[in-house]
């Protein structure tokens, strides 16, 4: 499993595990809610159709106290431990208990006379451990008057087990909710991931395409300038390890290493009698190959991708003392990623073998860095150049195009795919 695959296994299991961490106890805590609710409502509805069958319901007449009471004594040997029948006024008419109502009696918490409009209840914990409904039913005219004509409250002891077989349901209705979430996100990574490594190739195609780009622009102009592409891979790779050595982003890394390819883009508009000139170039011909900076930050400036190699085409002729070309930029006045491309454009350019010179040694090439280091090149950059120098030299010398091309390859993947 590579790193993505594992990272995002880990996050959408951190989130199964969260949403059934949350969703488990708000399904127990419904679900429960729920069959309260719905065992209530059963009672209340039950009791309002057996107070029908009494004129007790109209809670008026000589008789109304006989009749609460029977209503009251069927309630309690029903559904209920405890019944209790009020008139409009909130005064008791009847009462009637079952033993076990009679026990609990004492236990329930005391309230005022009856004055609601709703039927509602109350779950109530009682101290021995028992779990008791108290309902509270205002009582309707049967003629349909508005108004209350009277109350009707039971008392309800819920035996164990219908406490359990309601938690059994709400702990199963919990528990699937939870299953459910966790399934979710097993279901989802495949997809995740197949989307991830659809949308990766992608990518890989495009940054292939992108490389192959900066690679042929770099090797056209090689080959006007009488040189080979290793040049830029070379330079490519020696400023990448100054860069990472100073701790450089990824995106700075892809600037740096898109620059040191188009360092000299903009020679494709120099003259070849220019260009080409085997000998000295006089000054005038001097101040025309000196266009090639400003050409090219033209060519890649605002080409996207390309946007980032700007800072080293514009400033890989600048000198830290400021005598440098086409702006005379001073000090860290020059972009970081120019002071380390002149650096290791400097040092391949000493040690390289090219059409009118012989390779420099590598002691010889390193002299005339030292010497220039706080003139043409940033001590900074030097300093962290110099240890390791000798390596690099010996890891580039002698290698092919496509040597080099090798081992600047895993390097650039590594940071144009981050």
């Amino acid at each position: 499993m590579n790193t993505f695959n594992r990272r995002t296994a880990v996050r959408i299991a951190v989130v199964s595990f969260l949403l059934a961490a949350i969703a488990s106890p708000i399904a127990w805590f419904v679900t429960q809610e729920s069959t309260e609710e719905s065992t209530v409502s059963l009672a209340m509805e039950e009791s309002k159709r057996m107070l029908q069958h009494f004129d007790a319901l109209t809670l008026e007449g000589p008789q109304v106290a006989e009749h609460a009471q029977q209503a009251a004594r069927t309630l309690a040997g029903g559904l209920f431990d405890i019944a209790e029948i009020y008139d409009k006024s909130g005064k008791k008419l009847a009462e009637a208990m079952t033993p076990d109502g009679e026990r609990i009696e004492e236990l329930l918490p005391k309230h005022a006379n009856p004055n609601y409009t709703a039927a509602s209840y109350d779950s109530i914990q009682l101290p021995d451990g028992r779990w008791t409904m108290r309902i509270f039913v205002p009582l309707q005219s049967p003629d349909g008057q508005p108004g209350v004509s009277g109350y009707f409250e039971g008392v309800r002891i819920m035996p164990a087990w219908q406490r359990e077989q309601m938690l059994a349901g709400a702990l199963t209705a919990a528990l699937m909710i939870g299953l459910a979430s966790l399934l979710c996100g097993a279901v989802i990574y495949p997809v995740v991931v197949h989307l991830s490594a659809e949308n990766e190739k992608k990518t890989r195609e495009v940054l292939d395409s992108h490389i192959s780009m900066m690679e042929a622009l770099g090797r056209a102009i090689a080959k006007r300038d009488s040189d080979t592409g290793a040049h830029n891979y070379r330079v490519a790779l020696i400023s990448a390890r100054i860069a990472e050595q100073m701790g450089f982003s990824s995106a700075a890394m892809q600037s740096l290493i898109a620059g040191s390819f188009l360092h000299d883009v903009g020679k494709i508009g120099v003259p070849d009698a220019i260009l080409l000139k085997p000998g000295k170039l006089d000054e005038q011909e001097f101040e025309i190959m000196r266009t090639h900076v400003c050409q090219g930050e033209e060519i890649v400036t605002g080409m996207g991708w390309l946007d980032g190699a700007n800072a080293v085409v514009a400033g890989h002729h600048e000198k830290w003392n400021g005598s440098g070309y086409p702006r005379r930029l001073q000090g860290e006045g020059i972009p970081l990623s120019a002071r380390i491309f002149a650096v290791a454009d400097v040092f391949d350019a000493l040690c390289s073998k090219r059409p009118y010179k012989e390779p420099m040694s590598f002691a010889a090439a390193m002299g005339i860095l030292e010497r220039d280091t706080g003139s043409h090149f940033d001590p900074a950059v030097m300093a962290v150049f110099r240890p390791m120098a000798a390596e690099i030299h010996a890891s580039l010398l002698n290698r092919s195009e496509d040597e080099v091309r090798a081992l600047l390859g895993e390097q650039v993947r590594r940071h144009f795919a981050a």
